[in-house]
């Protein structure tokens, strides 16, 4: 019998920063020019959470059913395990893609931006089709591109232009920073299955590259933010405070470039989970202030 703590595991709660920083940074940005609305950003809030975890029960029900997950390193998966039936994963994730479609249609009835329908249309698409369908995208190496837009620019602008009728120059930097940390996290686990999704056909990213080019990227990922947080502290000189991940995000990347493995991935994707939070925090005091 599948327990309340296997579904709550199997939401995989450490992921849902990924889901809730963008929100926070858009409406950070939105207080910015004045604009914070606080019943929009609620619902956008609502929206990503909902999203972010139909999207890993979604992922969850498909690479159990393929067997993808059979012999993978990490975390164990309900349907993979056996803990929970692919029906019952399955209808998990169309349950939160029903709640994160009625909390979208409330905040688009309640700004009027009706081509935003669209939008959340197609990231419901994107989360299932990830590795979901006949042909997913996820299985041929568009899953860090994906996790960039729809975990960066689109959530964070997508939330100010809610709010504040509008997007900045800057807001759009600090959404690709935001971004590149969600795309930092989702290599991690690429990067530490790489050998098991080869085996299962599953080429992801770091499959296509090879794992040295993938450590490259991953090393790029948590980096590059800190440049960016330094050009929107041009508009805004309080932001230079997420540089103060400057330090953790270097010693990642080190650690990731020389080779980490086995157990210490884990530590990989704690230590890349709390520097995302972080900066993300941190930039939306930054914007704010």
């Amino acid at each position: 019998m599948t327990t309340t703590a296997d579904w709550v595991a199997g939401a995989r709660p450490r992921t849902l920063w990924t889901g809730a920083v963008p929100v926070i940074v858009g409406s950070a940005a939105a207080i910015a020019e004045d604009g914070f609305r606080l019943i929009p950003a609620l619902l956008a809030l609502g929206v990503a959470l909902a999203l972010q975890v139909g999207s890993n029960y979604a992922n969850d029900y498909s690479d159990g059913i393929r067997g993808t997950d059979i012999d993978r390193i990490g975390p164990e998966r309900l349907v993979a395990s056996g803990k929970a039936l692919p029906s019952s994963v399955k209808r998990a994730a169309y349950l939160s893609f029903a709640a994160g479609a009625l909390l979208g249609l409330a905040l688009v009835v309640s700004v009027e931006m009706w081509w935003l329908l669209a939008v959340g249309a197609v990231a419901i698409v994107a989360a299932w089709t990830y590795t979901g369908s006949s042909r997913p995208y996820g299985y041929a190496g568009w899953g860090e591109v994906s996790v960039f837009i729809f975990f960066g620019p689109v959530a964070v602008l997508g939330t100010m232009l809610t709010q504040a009728g509008h997007i900045t120059w800057w807001a759009v930097v600090a959404s690709a920073g935001v971004g590149l940390y969600a795309v930092a996290l989702l290599l991690v686990n690429n990067i530490r299955d790489l050998e098991t999704d080869a085996l299962a056909g599953k080429r992801t990213l770091a499959v296509k590259v090879g794992e040295l080019r993938a450590r490259q990227l991953f090393a790029a990922s948590v980096t590059l933010p800190v440049g960016l947080a330094v050009l929107v502290a041009f508009a805004h000189p309080w932001v230079l405070i997420s540089t103060m991940v400057a330090l953790p995000s270097v010693i990642i990347a080190f650690g990731m470039r020389m080779g980490a493995s086995g157990r210490n991935f884990a530590v990989m994707f704690q230590g890349i989970s709390g520097v995302g939070l972080a900066y993300g925090l941190l930039m939306a005091v930054g914007l704010v202030l």
